[in-house]
């Protein structure tokens, strides 16, 4: 697999995640300059929900594909949090689980990084939104589920993420699948998809050695 490519395709899907809401604080900030005091709370209102949006965007994005994700003293409540504020724009998606659940597991290095990878992989597969959570699976294993309309794993994202796409197939849609697939892999984990057609859908995140 080209890394060039992949590296290009995962710029782009960052991008396209951040573009909305900064775009968002650029048009509100011309009609700030524009306008002044008379451009009214519904103008601040949009910059101030508009930068909570890219925030959590941000903050989610680093912690699945940057270094700090990989600590293993980062709690299963933090996740929780963060990837609510990551979805909390999506007004059709939400997550029901309860992070403080005895899930049988003791983090090891990578474990935050690879749960907030799954559940967003779990979210790109609800076109028409759903419920997304989490539960214990057998032993050192997490279920991610989501339940909703037409949820499904498309083949060109099971590829994706099993390694099957060649590079020049790849698009930024599935590249996250992808590099999921790549996480698991560095820091010890096996992620399957367990059910695949109908309105749920279910990813087993199980470590391959001893948390």
């Amino acid at each position: 697999m080209n890394d060039i490519k992949i590296l290009e395709l995962l710029a782009s899907k960052i991008c396209h995640d951040l573009i909305s809401p900064v775009g968002a604080i650029s048009n509100g900030i011309e009609i700030l300059e524009e306008m002044g005091p008379d451009a009214g709370d519904e103008v601040t209102a949009l910059i101030a929900s508009s930068t909570t949006q890219a925030n959590a965007k941000l903050k989610t994005l680093r912690m699945v594909y940057g270094l700090g994700g990989a600590d293993d003293s980062i709690r299963i409540s933090d996740i929780h949090a963060l990837f609510g504020e990551f979805i909390e724009s999506e007004k059709r998606l939400s997550h029901d689980w309860n992070p403080h659940d005895d899930f049988g597991i003791t983090p090891k290095a990578g474990f935050a990084k690879m749960l907030l990878a799954a559940l967003i992989l779990v979210s790109e597969t609800l076109p028409r939104g759903g419920i997304i959570s989490v539960e214990a699976g057998e032993e050192n294993t997490i279920l991610v589920t989501g339940k909703g309309e037409n949820a499904n794993f498309q083949e060109n994202f099971l590829h994706a993420l099993e390694h099957k796409t060649r590079a020049e197939d790849l698009s930024p849609k599935h590249v996250h699948a992808y590099v999921t697939g790549l996480l698991a892999q560095n820091y010890g984990f096996e992620i399957t998809p367990d059910n695949t057609d109908g309105d749920f859908i279910c990813l087993r995140l199980k470590s391959s050695t001893v948390f």
